[in-house]
């Protein structure tokens, strides 16, 4: 598997995963959710995380933000091992906002029962490095970073939209001026229009320079954010090149069959018989020979 050009040519990447392995469960319930899972991301790198339900792609979020155990392997966000912080390092470091996380319900990072100011002034407040004149000025540039206008702050999460959720969702993520923007199926349960104003902000973020994972099975979306691809299979990377290269020419026959499944983006679907040949590819030979060099 080739390293990715923007850190192989000298620029130390900014999240870097080597040989990651978890799983979950117990005894003969155990089962390997990610194996000898490794990738780079660059700063200013936007890199996409793409694969069926359940390859793998959220465990690989949630054990970079420290929320399962891993059973081997290093994950280096800015050149520190993070999987050798203590619970007191850990907590020190989701509280620097150093890495923010996007869910695909934003109800899950936004308090019902607060304000959207209030919503998003709370990581300044934790963090404790900011002054309430200062806190308001950065909610209204984040706001104003989401296409979001200030007569919304009064209100409850329940009081606007889905799409205005998301967007405020995006603006609490930038809030700390993290270094990472893990994005997990932000625009899943959105309609086509909202998900489009969300795609342009993502982009928008991309081309100023943030460093973004998104996570995704929609090849649309990640199409129109990311510089590069990573396919994940049965919690093993089996592609990775840039999103043109893996999207216009497809290696691994898992990559395959998702593009084929996308015809819009690639101007023609994969044939029927097409698909049974790389489906019976995929189920009787090992993962490890089908590997995309």
């Amino acid at each position: 598997m080739s390293l990715d050009p923007h850190v192989s040519s000298g620029q130390a990447p900014l999240l870097d995963v080597r040989n990651l392995d978890v799983s979950y469960g117990r005894g003969t319930k155990r089962r390997h959710i990610l194996d000898d899972v490794s990738f780079r991301i660059a700063p200013g790198e936007a890199l996409g995380l793409i694969g069926e339900t359940g390859s793998g792609k959220s465990t690989i979020a949630r054990a970079v933000l420290g929320l399962v155990e891993t059973d081997g392997g290093e994950i280096h966000v800015d050149g520190h091992d993070l999987t050798s912080l203590s619970r007191t390092q850990w907590r020190q470091f989701r509280r620097e906002g150093f890495v923010q996380y996007v869910f695909q319900d934003p109800l899950r990072s936004l308090d019902p029962e607060r304000t959207i100011a209030q919503s998003l002034a709370e990581p300044l407040e934790i963090a404790g490095v900011l002054g309430r004149d200062e806190i308001r000025e950065r909610v209204a540039a984040r706001l104003a970073t989401v296409a979001l206008d200030a007569d919304i702050l009064p209100r409850f999460p329940g009081e606007i939209s889905g799409g205005q959720r998301q967007r405020v969702a995006v603006a609490r993520a930038l809030i700390t001026d993290p270094r990472l923007i893990i994005l997990d199926e932000p625009v899943s349960a959105l309609d086509s229009a909202n998900r489009v104003n969300v795609i342009e902000i993502l982009a928008s973020l991309r081309d100023s320079g943030a460093t973004l994972l998104f996570i995704s099975h929609d090849l649309g979306s990640v199409a129109g954010v990311t510089d590069r691809l990573i396919v994940l299979y049965r919690g093993r990377v089996v592609e990775e090149g840039s999103t043109a290269d893996v999207l216009r020419r497809p290696a691994h026959p898992y990559s395959r069959l998702l593009v084929g499944s996308a015809p819009t983006l690639h101007g023609g679907a994969v044939d029927r018989a097409e698909r049974e040949e790389l489906r019976r590819l995929l189920t009787e030979h090992d993962d490890t020979a089908l590997r995309a060099d």
